[in-house]
């Protein structure tokens, strides 16, 4: 009997030792999968940002470049409207970002206070 429980024993700790090892590689895996979703996000935030940043500015070039056409002021309606694509998008840079505000409340996310 007394090595029938030793025998037992040995196995109950074996398992325990084994749960352990399980549990730890578990707790790698999520702050593994934890870290890898953050750095989607950052990704996603990042292109998102660049994505507006450069569409302003090409709205302007070509907006300019098109009033140049028809009005005959070339270059400068490019170059006005180049400018202001450009403070555009910087415009929408800060907003994404979160260090300017929306300029009317009704433009901001519910639940954020500015």
């Amino acid at each position: 009997m007394d090595e029938r429980e030793n025998e037992l024993e040995r196995r109950r700790n074996q398992l325990e030792t084994k749960l352990v090892a399980k549990k730890m590689h578990d707790g790698e895996e999520a702050a593994k999968d934890q870290r890898a979703e953050t750095s989607r996000k950052g990704y996603a935030q990042a292109m998102k940002i660049s994505s507006e940043f450069l569409s302003a500015v090409i709205v302007g070039a070509v907006l300019g470049f098109v009033i140049d056409r028809l009005a005959g002021t070339s270059p400068w309606g490019l170059i006005v409207l180049l400018l202001l694509g450009f403070c555009a998008g910087v415009l929408n840079v800060l907003r994404a970002s979160g260090v300017v505000t929306s300029p009317h409340p009704a433009d901001r996310k519910p639940g954020v206070k500015k």
